[in-house]
């Protein structure tokens, strides 16, 4: 059992998706142009925005979103230490300086104590903005990190990559900060058949200023104002997640639907323990959450012989993150240290993503936690 199976997923739609493909090639216009205008439109109007500017990847979308907020040499930008590397690395692109901050154990989401505590204490490095990345499909405390964000005069950027349709109360990921930043990278909820990404913002200058630095800094072609990027999302990438759009609510609620299914399965074979006791730890959902599950992801002893065991039986996980980011060879220059961020280097010891996708079936996820169950017992 692979960890995703995009098959499944590509038989539903696999007419829509033709025609699609087929509509850009019949039009010519392969890069930009009314296939992505369009989509722009359709998720701002999805997520509850006024604009969206699309773009080449995910990683490019949280890079344009922190270059077009005005970030540069002289700043700092806080965000997690657990994430994927180009939440660190797009800030290093803009040419400021990230600042690593530890997670909360229990969801593994970046910890606004941590973040409070530092402000507090005059350590802010220049700091103008903070990343907060929408682990695995939930939100990130926007409670506490909007009153930080006031008092502290800081921009709130969002690297909600994992979190197409999530919601923090009433609002949606894409709608809490400044500016969001999107992945549409084919393993995402809703996912192109190819490198995609999408940044959303009611600022109408850092949209136009989106809009310049993906297109070699031109407002109109063969005139660059400032030194951009060629990062122009394709037609038929646009073409296919505008046939995918109408279902990602669909296919968030069958993952959230599996989740609960695996947390069920997990405490009935008797592998959880609210004391913390046990071989396995689910990860806590906040009250003003709504998970779209990207990840399904638990907290397991023995994390890397439980993998081998899993893989040995056909059954595919992956790791998210076996390394955190104040770690990475490309950030030693920052000075961190083993010990600096030990919550974060714990969840990159303990951390392991079972299969999840919209299509999985009881019976597998069954398989899945009798597997769990013999390799502890």
């Amino acid at each position: 059992m692979p960890a995703l199976d995009l098959g499944r997923q590509y038989a539903q739609i696999r007419e829509q998706i033709l025609a699609a493909i087929e509509r850009v090639c019949s039009s010519q216009r392969f890069i930009l142009g009314e296939e992505v205008e369009t989509l722009e439109r359709e998720i701002a109007a999805y997520v509850g925005v006024a604009h969206g500017v699309g773009c080449a990847s995910g990683t490019d979308a949280i890079w344009l979103a922190v270059a077009a907020a005005g970030i540069g040499p002289a700043d700092s930008v806080g965000t997690t230490a657990f994430s994927f590397f180009a939440s660190g690395s797009a800030i290093v692109r803009a040419g400021a300086r990230p600042v690593f901050f530890d997670v909360d154990p229990h969801t593994l989401n970046l910890d606004p104590a941590q973040v409070e505590a530092h402000l507090r204490d005059g350590k802010s490095q220049r700091l103008r903005a903070l990343l907060p990345v929408h682990l695995y499909g939930q939100c990130a405390d926007m409670d506490r990190f909007s009153q930080i964000a006031a008092e502290f005069g800081l921009d709130i950027i969002e690297d909600a990559a994992q979190a197409i349709g999530a919601h923090w109360r009433e609002w949606r990921a894409g709608s809490l900060g400044r500016a969001s930043a999107f992945s549409f990278y084919p393993t995402k909820n809703l996912s192109a058949y190819g490198d995609a990404g999408i940044i959303t913002t009611d600022d109408p200058g850092i949209a136009g200023h989106m809009r310049r630095l993906r297109n070699h800094g031109s407002p109109q072609r063969y005139f660059h104002e400032e030194m951009g990027s060629n990062s122009r999302l394709d037609a038929i990438q646009a073409a296919v997640l505008r046939v995918k759009l109408p279902h990602v609510e669909r296919w968030n609620r069958q993952r959230r639907e599996r989740a609960a299914t695996y947390d069920r399965l997990l405490t009935q074979a008797g592998l959880t323990s609210s004391t913390g006791n046990a071989p396995v730890r689910i990860l806590s959902v906040a009250p003003q959450a709504w998970h779209v599950y990207h990840q399904y992801v638990i907290r397991a002893q023995r994390r890397d012989q439980l993998r081998q065991f899993l893989t040995d039986r056909r059954i595919g996980t992956e790791v998210y993150y076996p390394i955190p980011l104040h770690l990475q060879p490309a950030f030693a220059y920052l000075g961190y240290r083993e010990g600096d961020l030990p919550e974060s280097e714990r969840a990159a010891r303990e951390a392991l993503a079972l299969p999840m996708f919209p299509e999985l079936t009881e019976y597998e996820q069954q398989w899945v936690v009798e597997c769990i169950a013999g390799f502890y017992s």
